[in-house]
């Protein structure tokens, strides 16, 4: 009896962690959906529709060569910072890594390059995702 109970509880912890796995790779894809809807509206110069990626909330935080707090915040930085389409210029992403640290949070560490007219700068980003009302979204951004 007890050799069956014993057999019992590692089947259920098996299936509970391919059951994780699976979750980790569907939200891990969730995740990276954000990211290339990101790039999408960047690349065809829509910041706001690229803000959509970030958490709406005074709590939102981005590092870059000054801290900034909050969404309207960050999306005026952008603005400031990207005032046209050249400026802006064609973004591309690269993921290194998605780890997970919690089973609603996610730190993503990556590489982003643009390609301008003038120059192509480039550099590496470390984004903190959670998951809000369902949805995934970046609640902090450090990238340089």
């Amino acid at each position: 009896m007890k050799a069956i109970l014993v057999c019992l509880l590692l089947c259920i912890s098996t299936f509970s962690l391919a059951q994780k796995k699976f979750d980790q790779l569907a939200e891990g894809n969730a995740i990276r959906t954000v990211l290339a809807q990101q790039v999408s509206d960047w690349n065809n110069f829509n910041i706001e529709g690229f803000m959509q990626g970030y958490w709406k909330s005074d709590s939102l935080l981005f590092i870059g060569a000054k801290i900034t707090h909050g969404w309207d915040s960050t999306l005026a930085r952008y603005k400031k910072s990207y005032p046209t389409k050249e400026a802006m210029g064609v973004l591309r992403f690269e993921i290194i890594r998605l780890q997970f640290t919690a089973g609603e949070a996610c730190l993503v560490t990556g590489r982003y390059f643009l390609q301008r007219k003038t120059d192509n700068p480039s550099g590496v980003f470390t984004l903190l995702f959670r998951k809000k009302s369902g949805t995934w979204v970046v609640v902090y951004d450090h990238t340089s």
